[in-house]
Formats: C-alpha cells, structure tokens, sequence
C-alpha cells in the first residue's frame, strides 16, 4: 500500500534533508522509523529536498508499506518511533501511481529575517540580520520573479540541470516587529534557489544592488552576480500540494 506522509521538522540540528554517509539527515531517521515498522529496509520519497539548517512545517513523501497498518496507527507509530524534532501530521492512502515528487503542483517557502536586536533564542530560526532594510526597494525588486524565469543564476554554478526554468506563481514582502518575511510560491525551486532570491533581495535593500537589476541577472545565466546566499536558518517550505 503506497502512503502520502506529511511531516514537519526542525532542520537545526541536521545536516540536510538528504540521506548523507556520516551524517544525521532528516531523511535516515524517517527511513529507519519506516523499516522497523514494515519489517524491512523501506525508502520514503519526498517532494524534495531540504539543506543543512533549513526548516519544514508540512513536508511530504511517499512510502510503500507492505504490513497492514491503518493511516492513524501509521502516524502514530512513526511518531513513537521519531526524535521530537521531526513529527509526522498526516498519513494518507493514495494510489499506487502517485509520486510524491513528480505530481508537485506547488511548493510554498518562506523566509525569515530579523532587522532589529540580535535575538539569540531565534537565531536557529529567523536570520539574525540585525541591519535595517529600504523594504519598499526590495518590495518592487520581488516582483520581477513572479512568472516563468530561467533560475540558473540562483543555483551553484556546479549545480549542473537539464533545465533551470521555474514558474513562481506569488513573491511578496511582509514586516511585523522587524521581521521581514519573503514568500515565494512556484511550481518547483531547484538548489538554493529561494536563499539566493533573499541574498539578491538583501543587497537591494541595503542599496548595493539597483532594484531593477533581477531581469539582467537572469539573462546572465551565470551564479557568480557579487550577492551572497542568505543564511540557511530562517528558511521554511511551508506547504506542498497536488
């Protein structure tokens, strides 16, 4: 029986999403809880992945189960099985054809940066930035990523792809209390992709950038445009769906 799981997590104390020979990742602890509980070495496949750092509040993959178990007793004997920094929300039956990657209509991310005083119980969790920012430069900057862009310089140039095209579908800037948070929704983000969008961003606002610089970015095709990438930790992919 194929499964849909949707779960969260704290990526702080991982070295990424993916599984990684010598290194605790989110995917190994999923995958051991898996196969204590069908009886076998068993895989989950997610919707993607995340890097060193970076948070999930509703991730997804899917699971072949051999053993009979219902949706529920599912969950919760993942969640028995999982350290408390990774928490199962849902469990699904879902059809034998559907692909928790390939079947992604649309991703949600969202990031987090902090303006005023250093913060030091949410430096894990929003970037503790700690500078001002001319918020309504970067505001009129993010619009130029809505639509359909090649995202190759976003990426690591070592990031080699058959195709580097992406759809963002909404890019907007909130502020409360100082902390700036960027929304991207698409139809998919490839490596770095979103805290390269931030890193541009931040140099707009602090006006080392022009905010009209985003669409010669893209037509460089080429990662090395002199801004950095911002911190993993106040990154989150908010929700995936079908």
């Amino acid at each position: 029986m194929r499964y849909l799981i949707t779960f969260s997590y704290d990526g702080t104390s991982y070295h990424g999403y993916e599984k990684q020979v010598g290194y605790k990742t989110i995917e190994e602890e999923l995958n051991k809880a898996l196969s204590f509980i069908n009886n076998k070495k068993t895989k989950i496949v997610s919707s993607g992945r995340t890097d060193k750092g970076v948070h999930a509040l509703a991730q997804t993959g899917h699971v072949d189960i051999d053993v009979s178990i219902t949706e529920y007793k599912l969950k919760r004997a993942m969640n028995s099985l999982l350290p408390n920094d990774i928490h199962v929300i849902n469990t699904k039956i879902v059809d034998e054809n559907f692909h928790a990657r390939y079947n992604v209509k649309e991703k949600k991310y969202e990031y987090k940066l902090n303006m005023g005083e250093y913060n030091p119980c949410e430096r894990n969790y929003i970037y503790q930035f700690n500078k001002k920012l001319d918020i309504d430069k970067m505001k009129d900057a993010i619009k130029d990523f809505i639509g359909i862009h090649d995202f190759k310089s976003f990426t690591p140039n070592k990031e080699k792809k058959d195709n580097y095209v992406r759809e963002i579908y909404d890019a907007k800037i909130s502020v409360k209390n100082d902390v700036v948070t960027f929304t991207f929704v698409g139809n998919g983000f490839i490596k770095y992709q979103v805290r390269n969008m931030v890193g541009l961003l931040i140099q707009i606002g602090l006006g080392k950038k022009d905010k009209n610089c985003i669409e010669k970015i893209f037509n460089n095709k080429d990662r090395s445009q002199g801004f950095r990438t911002a911190h993993p930790e106040g990154l989150y992919l908010v929700s995936v769906k079908y």
